[in-house]
């Protein structure tokens, strides 16, 4: 059996793994992400600085639900922030594939994030449910909700672009969650118009339902980032490996594995080759696949090809090392 693992982030060991371009493909994403993170939080600060002094204003239940989503919203940067920071950090012989495990935990948190901000929110609005309390100034109301859902969509197109770009599941989670966050802003526009036509009970009403809609966000956001957590890849990433590895001539794919280390794609490929193959021409061939993957999946940060003859079974010899 030969097997290579190149296109890493990890220190290299004599030649067998193998370096190309000068700035590591990671670094240069986390640092993207770090970018994209600063000024989310600087936006959607900025935003929820602006409702909350409406909502002292004007006593609105359903802008405080928005403005206090919105600076947990703007918070759930810190973690991602600490993540990308990690991710930046060399592997150790304690963390040998490095820190990119980090993120999904920070994915994680976010989402419990987005969580406690729907029950402060709900609970904010069954109690002026219960306990009506008159809503003032509701042009302003109206203009901060405007600029909620303004702060809200930059933010998700943003994040969404960035988080696509550099395949982290946890920028695009947050970015979707900014997306339905800026409709959840709009909504308060329909609370305010509720209470101008008469109708005192439209502004808590309004933001219970922004609270059910931001749960219906923690369920979304905690199942994307919990399969990321249990190693889970979506079937089109294996798929788009065995059609890249498949356009190397000489070799057959009989097992592929992926699995994401934070934004970065890790996998694994087991073809197998005529058992008269040298030693140096299975390296080749390996490189060969290497390069079919890495040219097919931008985000691929190590591949591993093992290489084994044809007369060998190469998944019973794998099952026969781990039994031993």
């Amino acid at each position: 059996m030969t097997e290579i693992a190149a296109n890493d982030s990890t220190p290299d060991h004599g030649h067998h793994g193998h370096r190309h371009g000068a700035v590591d493909p990671s670094i240069a994403s986390s640092d993207r992400g770090l970018w994209a993170v600063k000024w989310s939080f600087i936006v959607l600060f900025a935003a929820a600085a602006i409702q909350l002094a409406i909502v002292i204003l004007s006593n609105s239940v359903s802008l405080f639900a928005d403005t206090i989503h919105n600076f947990g919203d703007a918070g759930t940067a810190i973690p991602l922030a600490i993540a990308f920071l990690f991710s930046r950090k060399k592997p150790t012989t304690r963390f040998t594939y490095g820190y990119g495990r980090v993120e999904d935990f920070a994915g994680i948190l976010v989402v419990l994030i987005i969580l406690a901000s729907a029950v402060v929110a709900g609970y904010e609005a069954i109690h002026r449910l219960i306990h009506p309390q008159p809503v003032t100034h509701l042009g302003a109301v109206i203009a901060a909700s405007i600029v909620g859902f303004l702060g809200n969509e930059g933010v998700a197109i943003f994040r969404i672009k960035v988080g696509k770009e550099i395949g982290s599941a946890a920028l695009i989670a947050d970015g979707y969650h900014a997306r339905t966050d800026g409709w959840t802003s709009l909504a308060v526009l329909g609370g305010a118009v509720g209470v101008w036509l008469g109708y005192p009970k439209a502004d808590p009403t309004i933001g219970l339902l922004i609270t059910i809609a931001i749960l219906g966000i923690v369920w979304q956001s905690a199942k994307h980032v919990l399969v990321r957590a249990l190693d889970g890849v979506d079937p089109k990433i294996v798929d788009e490996l065995k059609h890249a590895a498949s356009h190397v001539e000489g070799v057959r794919i009989t097992e592929v594995r992926a699995r994401w280390l934070g934004h970065r794609l890790l996998a694994e490929v087991t073809v197998v080759v005529e058992p008269q193959t040298t030693v140096e021409r299975g390296h080749e061939i390996a490189m060969k696949v290497q390069q079919a993957l890495k040219a097919h999946l931008p985000f691929l940060a190590r591949a591993g090809v093992h290489v084994h003859p044809s007369e060998i079974p190469a998944e019973e010899q794998h099952f026969e090392t781990l039994r031993r």
